[in-house]
């Protein structure tokens, strides 16, 4: 009985630690066009070591201008701004001062044995082949879980191995 279970093991050992690899706040779609609009969708699997998420906030990367959030109900939406050094042409000719820094959720209630989805209409910056990185600070009572580690770069400049704690990552592809 024990020589059957030795090929079984490696594949039970994959499955428990699937839901673990993928246990992190992640964007649904991990590319777009660069210089597009994009529909930006924080997918929240869990909360921290079984407590609710009370609040999410995210980091709005240098280089995109236009963020704007969906409001969830039940949930209170704040918006932090930063001035623009410069003034820059916006969509439909409008001039832009200033920019959305971060974004952030909170007041709700997500169980822990739930999901939900953070949204952000977010205009993506003109620089194809470039990955922004949208950090997440997840909050749930008086803990939190951060979201905000970049991989760090290998040899020949490729990523090592995935951090604890990653960001979540867009990949901006050529522009369509």
């Amino acid at each position: 009985m024990k020589t059957a279970m030795k090929p079984l093991l490696p594949l039970l050992l994959a499955a428990l630690a699937a839901p673990l690899a993928s246990a992190h706040v992640t964007l649904e779609q991990k590319q777009a066009p660069a210089g597009s609009y994009y529909k930006a969708v924080l997918q929240v699997p869990h909360g921290c070591k079984g407590a609710a998420t009370t609040a999410i906030r995210v980091r709005i990367p240098e280089g995109v201008l236009t963020a704007k959030p969906q409001p969830k109900p039940g949930w209170t939406l704040k918006v932090a701004h930063a001035r623009l050094a410069q003034p820059v042409a916006g969509a439909h000719g409008h001039m832009l001062t200033e920019r959305v820094t971060e974004i952030a959720w909170g007041g709700g209630s997500l169980p822990d044995e739930d999901f939900d989805e953070f949204r952000v209409l977010l205009h993506l910056p003109d620089r194809p082949g470039e990955t922004l990185y949208l950090p997440v600070v997840q909050e749930c009572g008086a803990t939190a879980q951060r979201w905000i580690e970049r991989p760090e770069t290998g040899a020949g400049g490729k990523p090592a191995a995935e951090p604890e704690f990653p960001a979540p990552a867009l990949l901006l592809g050529p522009k369509s």
